[in-house]
């Protein structure tokens, strides 16, 4: 098995390879170069008379042209010989220097292999931190630093996703338990305590299921993000706003609301569903972090190229610091979750159907209390990209 690992044709013995056959072939060609110029190029008995005689060292006489082949035959061997034995030395010491060389460029992407197979999720936190040449080795090796760190930051919010999801259905749930168990403990009990019980467990019931709804809501648009939306069908940001406005008619003339309106068309194309949840969810927050006898305002519009929805109000105080934390899951603008009305689940949701539809969201705190969010969403009459 080991055996079989170290024959495996790896990156750095790849490289090795490559560099080795392409050193040992240039200085292949050189040779054969200087041994076809050596042949041609050496040829003294040319430029002499025919029938020239040479005498030698040795006390032999030659005829010219025979002398000449003996001494271009005897010059070629030496450069052949003495030209491949310094190409093989060349050879292995240019592919041992590959290896080496390769292997110290490849060692981060030792290091991202070794992470890799460290990373669980008690080991987030580690990183590869090259310091060496910044190269496209170094470069791999900070990009995938910063993918941990994308990835570190998405577990941790799951993690608090998951434990406030908890906590919002536990609470209703112990509700109904508490009520269901105060009610058949006392033996005196009777219609109007059951039909009290039952009211409790009614509401606590409703309050759960409309946060299972909400959630299901998030995820369809949080896996739409990024993706072509499942349904593409004309629709007007106007008019979702006033049928959501139309649907809490009844708390806003409770609490007293002054509500102004501007509705100019705002064709969009999307999810309509989708595109009623984000109105509903704007206008119900709204109203439901209002104060009596408040304010609220929604205007829509489109210059062609976008359509917009702006929904404001007054209510009690946000810190500017805190506004971007309001489109996280389960914030309510720092009010604790237990007691609080809604999931905090509202501007979570319209986020992720802005960024399902290609669009944006942007929340300004107001002075003396309240907010006012924008929702910006391509138009339906803008050109169709290309």
């Amino acid at each position: 098995m080991s055996r079989r690992r170290r024959l495996r044709p790896t990156l750095r013995l790849r490289l090795t390879l490559l560099n080795g056959v392409l050193l040992v072939g240039a200085g292949a060609i050189l040779v054969l170069l200087a041994w076809l110029l050596l042949r041609d190029g050496l040829r003294p008995a040319d430029d002499l008379l025919p029938g020239t005689t040479v005498v030698l060292a040795d006390g032999r006489t030659l005829e010219a042209g025979q002398w000449q082949g003996q001494l271009v035959d005897a010059a070629s061997r030496e450069l052949l010989l003495k030209g491949f034995g310094a190409l093989l030395a060349i050879g292995v010491v240019g592919v041992a220097g590959a290896y080496l060389v390769a292997g110290r460029a490849l060692r981060p992407l030792h290091q991202v292999t070794a992470t890799a197979r460290r990373l669980g999720e008690a080991t987030l936190d580690q990183r590869i931190g090259w310091s060496g040449a910044d190269d496209e080795v170094a470069e791999l090796a900070k990009t995938f630093d910063a993918m941990l760190d994308r990835i570190a930051t998405a577990f941790e919010a799951q993690k608090r996703f998951v434990a406030n999801a908890s906590h919002e259905l536990r609470t209703p749930l112990a509700v109904m338990r508490t009520e269901i168990d105060v009610t058949l403990s006392d033996d005196e009990s009777d219609i109007a305590d059951y039909r009290r019980m039952a009211t409790v467990v009614r509401d606590a019931s409703g309050r759960a299921n409309g946060l299972v709804d909400a959630l299901l809501v998030l995820a369809r648009s949080e896996a739409q993000a990024g993706r072509r939306l499942a349904r593409r069908v004309e629709s007007d940001l106007s008019v979702g706003a006033a049928n959501a406005l139309s649907a809490m008619a009844g708390e806003v003339e409770r609490i007293g609301l002054k509500v102004h309106t501007a509705l100019s068309p705002a064709p969009v194309v999307g999810d309509p569903g989708l595109l009623d949840r984000l109105a509903g969810n704007l206008v119900e927050n709204a109203v439901r972090y209002n104060h009596l006898h408040g304010r609220l305002w929604i205007r829509t519009g489109s210059d062609g190229q976008r359509s917009w929805l702006v929904v404001g109000n007054t209510g009690f105080e946000v810190a500017p610091a805190d506004v971007p934390g309001l489109f996280e899951p389960f914030r309510r603008g720092g009010q604790e979750r237990t007691g609080a009305r809604g999931s905090g689940l509202g501007l979570s949701i319209v986020r992720a159907v802005c960024d399902a539809h290609g669009g944006t969201v942007k929340a300004v705190a107001q002075q003396g209390g309240g907010l006012e969010v924008t929702v910006t969403l391509p138009s339906a009459d803008a050109p169709a990209a290309t």
